[in-house]
């Protein structure tokens, strides 16, 4: 099928192409780019308004496939990263059983090979994310695993993560660490502060997450392996991240939307729907995260996508289990707080959902080019919309965004050169 896509304003961050032009796609690739368009048999999309750049890429996702499909299931989440303009997902592996072999990489692959978002499975660090014995890296590799991670697990013991890293860097393999101390915040529900002090409970304090970041710095600067951190959301965290870059360390790091435009009150307001690991902070934590974004600390904006189901979200505070949905949206939220309020250029903002984590996962997305693969976002930067949870392609109805009015809205997106949804 041949694809028109005509007068939109393409943004290609990789390359720094900027311009209003057509974009033909024929065979799954970008046949032409820019004028001289001319194919009347092609089905035509006007993009007229529209912004057309590189499909998204999600690096940070929870398919609960397989084992926790009352949560979410391979197709429902892919569903919700079309509906999200994401045109590739990395899926962490903290399923039942946990992705630490070749045969679970090989199911989530199965199950993901109909037309649609591609699915990018992230292989465990440790046998059943124990943070005790390794994985076979290259087992894993060899079986589609696009980095190796133990997230939702933090690897407590940094002589196992040492080799651990030692082990991905002879596999070519980044490493994705979950930074938080185990033993400092256990299971506790919120951020340590005025607001877990309001509700009696116990806190995950800043530094719980800031030692683990410091000490994966260290080691990702004495190994040589790449080490990407994992929903960065305290000031400190941004500021070691920011001085290891300067110092020539192979490190990078992400964040989530909720850290750049919650506070910790929302947890007073929105009770277990606000509650997320890592916990979120509060308002100076949130102006970091910001100025990281705006100076190039953090690299990659991510969903952190936790689907969990409705009763599990009823549960009280300290009962419920952490995580919120943010799939559909992610961009939403992105651009009403980030491009809306002039706080940073569109281009700046898609580089951190395409070209940023395409790169650290080498994976062949985030690039809008001639010749190459098909996988676009159209997107109305202009359109308002407000947030319906019960609307959600996710199974997952646990968000804090709910009723919420956003500014930018995905209209279409393109895998493979096949159209996967349309708004």
């Amino acid at each position: 099928m041949s694809l028109w896509i005509r007068g939109g304003r393409w943004i290609d961050p990789a390359s720094g192409g900027d311009a209003v032009g057509d974009i033909l796609i024929e065979n799954g690739r970008v046949a032409r780019l820019g004028g001289g368009v001319d194919a009347p048999e092609a089905q035509v999309i006007d993009a007229k308004g529209l912004i057309v750049c590189p499909g998204l890429v999600d690096m940070h996702v929870h398919l609960r496939d397989p084992g926790l499909t009352h949560k979410e299931t391979i197709p429902t989440g892919r569903a919700a990263a079309a509906a999200g303009g994401f045109a590739a997902v990395a899926c962490m592996p903290n399923t039942r059983p946990v992705a630490d072999s070749p045969e679970v990489l090989d199911y989530i692959l199965s199950a993901a090979a109909t037309p649609g978002p591609r699915v990018l499975p992230i292989g465990a660090l440790t046998v059943g994310e124990k943070g005790e014995t390794l994985t076979d890296a290259a087992a894993l590799k060899a079986a589609g695993a696009a980095a190796l991670s133990d997230d939702g697990m933090p690897v407590q013991s940094a002589e196992v993560m040492r080799r651990g890293l030692r082990q991905a860097a002879g596999q070519g393999l980044t490493v994705l660490s979950h930074c938080e101390d185990a033993e400092m915040v256990r299971n506790y529900a919120v951020n340590e502060g005025a607001v877990s002090e309001a509700l009696g409970l116990p806190g995950r304090p800043a530094v719980a997450e800031e030692l683990m970041v410091a000490r994966d710095a260290m080691l990702a600067h004495e190994t040589g392996c790449p080490v990407h951190i994992c929903h960065v959301s305290t000031a400190g965290s941004v500021e070691i991240i920011r001085r290891a870059k300067a110092a020539g360390t192979p490190i990078t790091c992400e964040t989530c939307p909720q850290y750049f435009t919650l506070t910790e009150d929302e947890v007073l307001r929105q009770g277990a729907l606000a509650r997320v690991n890592p916990p979120l902070r509060t308002p100076d934590d949130v102006a970091a995260i910001l100025a990281g974004l705006k100076d190039g600390a953090i690299d990659v904006i991510a969903t952190d996508h936790a689907p969990h189901a409705r009763e599990e979200k009823a549960l009280p505070l300290a009962q419920a289990p952490s995580g919120m949905v943010g799939l559909e949206t992610a961009l939403g939220v992105t651009l009403t707080a980030l491009y809306h309020t002039g706080a940073l250029p569109l281009p700046k903002i898609l580089e951190k959902l395409t070209a940023a984590p395409a790169k650290i996962l080498n994976v062949p997305f985030g690039r809008l080019e001639a010749g190459g693969p098909a996988h676009l976002t159209l997107f109305d930067p202009e359109e308002r919309w407000t947030v319906d949870p019960e609307q959600f392609r996710s199974m997952g109805r646990n968000t804090p965004f709910g009723g919420m009015e956003l500014r930018g809205k995905v209209k279409y997106t393109i895998v493979d050169g096949q159209i996967v949804y349309r708004g």
